[in-house]
């Protein structure tokens, strides 16, 4: 990143590391995003088995597990612990992320297919975006908000794309169309507190380390899901074995695994080319989906998906100087 030298000239300053570490730090961006986006088509394999609310609760309390064992050996180490107004933001992404993110998303993959809840869940980093310039006094460029009305013109194709397929599947009802149009909304209420939850995180991970404050949330997102205990229990005794593996892979891969080799890759890249590659997600969610499922989201639903990753792209671009104002925008 950019820094000024005492004569007032800027350079840029690069942190550079041995390519053993580089290569690994890339091998833990592809194995983020490949488990990231299995976890959909996961979702929607064993949604039949399970309620978005048993669903969420078996996933976490497994990642909580199995997290443990790395966490709770660095804590026994360190001996310290969030004290105070250090819980209350902890407690706010872990009851929305953890918590209500995963229970919307699951409902919403009751009724569209994976690759359409993908698409739509991301214009989550847009929302952050937004958030960010509101919040952290980051302000508004103005690709930010040219982009940010591409995406969300992108949503509104993909929501059109999903009325239009329940309504052809069966013509003369309105059933289908308002139960994709919920899935629809559960996706975007699924983003909006997933992007929320990074603006209240931001701050802890500047004292708590990412596994931690990831391992702490999880724990009070499971907390929040303990009424759906019972369901869960009696939901995994009627399940096929099949769909209990599908869960303990959730819990394991997407969940556990998947946010480690995020926070590794978040030690060794800037924050903002590692979040540029959760735009990778969705495509890699509709390949997945089509390999293991046969889903393949509708025409308006593959055209919205790209126009929103149009938009998203444009919110990464930085406005030129007008001609005759000092200095350049380094790039």
């Amino acid at each position: 990143m950019p820094s000024t030298t005492p004569a007032g000239t800027t350079e840029s300053v690069t942190l550079s590391a041995p390519a053993p570490v580089r290569a690994l730090g890339v091998a833990a961006m592809i194995v983020t995003v490949v488990l990231w986006a299995s976890a959909f088509v996961g979702i929607r394999a064993i949604g039949p088995h399970f309620s978005p609310g048993s669903l969420t609760l078996g996933r976490l309390a497994i990642a909580a597990v199995v997290l443990s064992l790395l966490v709770l050996p660095q804590l026994l180490k360190s001996r310290h612990l969030p004290r105070g107004r250090e819980w209350w933001p902890i407690l706010a992404y872990g009851v929305m992320w953890f918590g209500g993110y995963n229970v919307a998303l699951n409902a919403a993959e009751h009724v569209l297919d994976a690759g359409t809840s993908a698409l739509l869940i991301n214009v989550n980093p847009i929302l952050v975006a937004i958030m960010a310039g509101v919040v952290l006094k980051e302000g508004f460029p103005r690709w930010l908000l040219i982009g940010s009305m591409v995406a969300f013109a992108g949503v509104a194709l993909i929501a059109v794309g999903s009325s239009g397929q329940a309504a052809g599947q069966n013509p003369g009802a309105g059933e289908g169309t308002t139960a994709d149009m919920a899935g629809v909304a559960l996706c975007l209420l699924a983003a909006v507190l997933a992007a929320v939850s990074v603006i209240v995180q931001k701050p802890v991970l500047r004292k708590v380390p990412a596994a931690q404050a990831t391992w702490f949330g999880i724990l009070v997102g499971a907390l929040c899901c303990l009424p759906f205990a019972g369901q869960l229990a009696s939901e995994v005794q009627a399940a096929p074995a099949e769909a209990t593996a599908g869960l303990v892979y959730l819990g394991i891969f997407p969940t556990a695994i998947a946010f480690t080799t995020w926070a590794y890759a978040l030690s060794l890249v800037d924050a903002g080319k590692l979040a540029a590659t959760t735009y990778l997600v969705p495509g890699t969610t509709v390949l997945i989906s089509w390999l293991l499922l046969g889903e393949i989201p509708t025409t308006l639903g593959l055209v919205g998906g790209l126009i929103c990753l149009v938009g998203v792209a444009l919110t990464r671009r930085r406005t030129r100087p007008r001609p005759g104002h000092q200095g350049r925008v380094q790039r």
